[in-house]
């Protein structure tokens, strides 16, 4: 029996749809749940590819898996020594947990406002609680080295390097420790939400004009006594230097006089050898020569001496 056309085209539809509502495609950066009359229906998928469900009865729901940007609210927040200042946070986070996440918040946008009230309460807590130096400068380089330095002992007296260490400690704590605080606040209440808070940057902090003048005076006050400390490190090595150094010279010096001395007197030694050869072989011929020698040192160029010639010293001279 011979189908009209219309039929066809009506079974063809009915099989698309059914097959269009029994299979789902999961991108990659995408996790879903099934759900089933408004509930959870099994576990996270995850895996990227062609999946089924059961048709009409079963949703699906899509939830990102990249990260995701966060911007906080402008705030006025005071710090810990009373100076008013505008905040403005920045955060990454991303959904770890799309069942927990479904079951709490729903959606990016409840996401959003659990991220609003926790964040901006952790960061409130932590600026409150520190100075306004340490949140308008970032930890410096150059501090650290100098830290390493204390800890190595370099330019400091025994006993002393956990003293220096301690403070310099204090000077540490910058934009990146607050915001490794904020970090760590946020993190214990996102969990719960199947969210995880990746980072978290004090963006922007703007103050009022007469409250920057303290700033800035603080801050060189601060490089200042950043700075004596390091000078305070390099006298130290300096120091360190020249006395391995003079100690080094003096070790040449005594080494270098003392091969002197031994090649003096071998050379001595030698000397009188070959006079007592000289004396024990011809005695007469010794005198003849030491008796020249004396000469030439009695008598230098252009002397003029008046000496009887029954002087001894001068036989040789009447026997020629």
């Amino acid at each position: 029996m011979n189908r009209s056309p219309l039929v066809n085209t009506l079974i063809v539809l009915a099989v698309a749809v059914l097959l269009n509502n029994s299979v789902y495609i999961v991108s990659e950066w995408e996790q879903a749940i099934i759900t089933q009359f408004g509930r959870p229906v099994g576990s996270p998928i995850v895996k990227a590819g062609l999946h089924a469900k059961l048709p009409f009865i079963q949703r699906v729901r899509r939830f990102e898996k990249r990260i995701l940007n966060w911007d906080g609210y402008p705030n006025q927040i005071p710090t810990k020594d009373k100076k008013y200042i505008m905040v403005d946070t920045t955060a990454r986070w991303r959904i770890t947990d799309p069942l927990l996440f479904l079951q709490t918040v729903q959606t990016e946008a409840g996401a959003r406002l659990r991220l609003d009230g926790i964040l901006d309460a952790a960061t409130r807590d932590t600026i409150s609680n520190h100075n306004l130096v340490e949140a308008v400068r970032n930890s410096n380089k150059i501090i650290d080295d100098l830290k390493a330095a204390a800890k190595a002992g370099k330019g400091a007296a025994p006993g002393d390097e956990d003293e220096v260490v301690g403070e310099i400690d204090a000077i540490l704590v910058g934009r990146e420790s607050l915001s490794a605080m904020i970090i760590e606040r946020g993190k214990a209440g996102l969990s719960e939400f199947g969210i995880e808070l990746i980072d978290v940057q004090l963006r922007h902090i703007s103050y009022e004009s007469s409250v920057e003048a303290k700033v800035y005076e603080r801050m060189i006050s601060e490089r200042q006594r950043i700075a004596q400390k390091i000078r305070s490190v390099g006298l130290g090595e300096r120091s360190k230097i020249q006395g391995k150094i003079s100690k080094d010279l003096q070790k040449i010096d005594s080494e270098a006089y003392r091969e002197a001395q031994k090649i003096q007197g071998d050379a001595d030694a030698k000397a009188i050898s070959i006079y007592a050869q000289a004396m024990g072989s011809d005695p007469s011929f010794y005198e003849f020569v030491r008796t020249l020698e004396a000469y030439k040192k009695a008598f230098p160029a252009g002397t003029k001496m008046i000496l009887s010639t029954d002087n001894r010293f001068l036989d040789l001279m009447r026997k020629r």
